[in-house]
């Protein structure tokens, strides 16, 4: 492992301490946009639970005084009856209390229950559904992923446990009130004896929340890449290379090596903070004590009834457990807000604003236009793309011809709008991309991407995928399977098009390379609007039949749309309207392929190497 900076420093003061409650209300908020019902349940059980503890101590002492009473009442020639029914009056009172105290706290842990369940999902959709707003630059920002999985790995809890804790608060500070009437009974010094022995423990454990998270937020991008080595080690879409390879060794001990670290860094925060959380409680004990020792002297000056010796031990001890929760639950707050500002962090991340609305062109039929076009990747200082013009118009094909990270795919992923251009205007039909309206684009473009997806869902829902329109229509998908030549193996599966795909799910069926391929092209084949088809290798896995048949296909289909074809294979290459030879970014060579042929340039010279080959 390299080195690393510190972490930063702790909370610098107590105004920066509080100033992280600002995403309380919004938790709250939240909990309630989630059920009203089950929020306002919450508040009544809080209420119950955090008033009868203070009754029951007070009817524990008009037990006690009672019994006494009553036992002298007794030795002095009273029947016992008369004398015996008033206390039980107040045991069955006391039981009733009892009672009413464990309804409450049940209710507090169903409803919290149900809360946590309910809440999760709502926070899970808002982080999936600002994923669906943001760009695909953003997604491709270190940063952001590392603010994405903070937010993905505690965020969805953290908001009921905020919630919990603040009316764990709120019932602990009725408690509080409640005693605090008792105690003055006793004296106004008492209230301030609860809060010594508290407050040192409330501080430390505030102190060390800080500390923890600021731990987990600096050591994201290692427990990132814990989280890819995981998936690497354990995914069918790996492990064969990693076992034919012989990785398992090296990647499980780096694994390991980044667990030791972080280990090594949480062993030394939990033992300061368990070592003075130990020390600073014993404050809280010996007030405790200190208190206890002042109420037996009192009961044996006969300043106090052996009642009241009994309720004020009761609420004392009592006193200082809801206050050391009342404090604890303040310190968890914090540490939830802490954690909120990683949700909010990530859902307040800035949106490229979406001004397209146009649905169609100013000039129908014109086709599409690169007019100087540029392209840099964010924190990239070379241009993916430079100077880049071409016109494609309705009915013509288009091939894209160079080497690995030449720009193509960068070229594609401007055309569908993943990315805007940094110089230049792309025009479609003589506007601006920018200007149309995104999903009205979108479904004017037929896509497959050499890295497309293999959605571990049935195969029909796999075809579905391209046109969202008909994701279920079972007629769409037997036509583009046709036209994709995935017809005949998906007949063949045990349940046809309602096949389980990839191994994730039990009785899941994998697929070969070029089956996988098949079924990607067909999935291109659904959107029958489109008008541009985008094709990105699309038969690099499959036999040279398979090929043929696909491309034959192709011409049949494509002769009213704009084709735009990427591909390492001159033989279908040659048979595009333009082909364009694109170097480091910039177009090299442009023409047919007889006029490219007759330059003897790049083009001639890769075509008549691979032409050898086949001799």
């Amino acid at each position: 492992m390299s080195s690393r900076a510190a972490p930063p420093s702790s909370v610098s003061s107590p105004l920066a301490m509080l100033g992280v409650f600002r995403y309380s209300h919004r938790a709250l908020g939240l909990v309630w946009q989630t059920s009203r019902r089950l929020t306002l349940g919450l508040a009544l059980c809080t209420l119950v639970a955090g008033v009868m503890p203070a009754v029951a101590a007070w009817v524990g002492q008009l037990i006690v005084d009672g019994v006494v009473a009553g036992m002298e009442r007794h030795q002095a020639g009273t029947p016992l009856l008369p004398e015996l029914w008033p206390v039980l009056r107040f045991v069955l009172l006391e039981a009733g209390v009892v009672a009413l105290i464990a309804l409450a706290q049940r209710g507090l842990a169903a409803q919290q229950s149900l809360l946590r369940a309910l809440l999760g999902q709502k926070v899970n959709v808002m982080i999936l559904e600002k994923a669906g707003h943001l760009s695909l630059a953003q997604f491709e920002d270190s940063e952001f992923y590392d603010k994405l999985t903070r937010a993905r790995r505690e965020a969805s809890t953290r908001p009921l446990g905020l919630v919990n804790k603040t009316f764990s608060l709120l019932q602990n500070a009725i408690s509080l009130a409640s005693f605090g009437v008792l105690l003055v009974g006793l004296s106004p010094w008492a209230l301030l004896v609860l809060v010594i022995g508290a407050l040192p423990v409330f501080l430390s454990e505030a102190r060390f929340s800080g500390d923890a998270f600021r731990l987990f937020r600096w050591r994201s991008p290692q427990t990132r890449m814990q989280m890819y080595l995981e998936t690497v080690l354990a995914r069918e879409d790996s492990i064969k290379e990693v076992k034919l390879f012989g990785l398992e060794p090296l990647l499980l001990d780096r694994y390991r090596r980044i667990f030791e670290t972080l280990y090594a860094e949480d062993r030394r925060l939990t033992i300061r903070r368990e070592t003075w959380g130990f020390l600073l409680g014993l404050l809280g004990t010996l007030a405790f004590y200190a208190a206890y020792a002042w109420v037996v002297a009192d009961t044996v000056a006969g300043r106090l009834t052996l009642g009241e010796m009994t309720m004020y031990l009761m609420v004392f001890k009592q006193g200082q457990a809801a206050l050391s929760a009342s404090l604890t639950a303040i310190g968890g707050m914090y540490e939830d807000n802490l954690y909120l500002s990683n949700l909010y962090e990530y859902l307040e991340q800035p949106v490229p604003e979406e001004t397209g609305h146009l649905t169609e062109g100013a000039r129908p039929g014109d086709g599409i236009r690169f007019k100087g076009v540029g392209f840099t990747y964010p924190g990239a200082e070379t241009a993916a793309l430079s100077g880049i013009d071409l016109h494609l118009v309705p009915g013509g094909s288009l091939a894209l011809v160079g080497v690995n990270g030449s720009g193509k795919t960068t070229l594609i992923k401007l055309l569908t709008r993943l990315y805007d251009p940094t110089e230049g205007r792309i025009l479609l039909d003589g506007s601006d991309l920018r200007d149309w309206d995104r999903a009205t684009l979108r479904r004017r473009i037929g896509v497959i991407f050499q890295d497309f997806v293999r959605y571990q869902l049935k195969v029909g829902e796999n075809l579905g995928a391209g046109d969202v329109a008909a994701f279920e229509d079972e007629t769409r998908w037997q036509e583009a399977a046709r036209r994709g030549l995935a017809e005949d193996f998906i007949a063949d599966m045990p349940g046809g098009y309602h096949t389980q795909l990839g191994r994730w799910f039990k009785g899941g069926q994998e697929l070969s390379g070029g089956q996988w391929q098949k079924i990607a092209l067909a999935r291109a084949y659904m959107r029958e609007e489109a008008d541009i088809l985008v094709l990105d290798e699309p038969t690099a896995a499959m036999d040279a039949a398979a090929e043929a048949a696909v491309y034959a296909d192709f011409r049949d289909h494509a002769r009213d749309k704009m084709t735009v074809l990427i591909s390492h294979r001159f033989s279908t290459v040659r048979a595009a309207d333009q082909i364009l030879v694109i170097d480091g970014g910039r177009i090299l060579e442009r023409g047919d392929h007889a006029s490219l042929m007759a330059l003897d340039g790049r083009y001639a010279r890769l075509f008549r190497l691979q032409a050898r080959g086949y001799e």
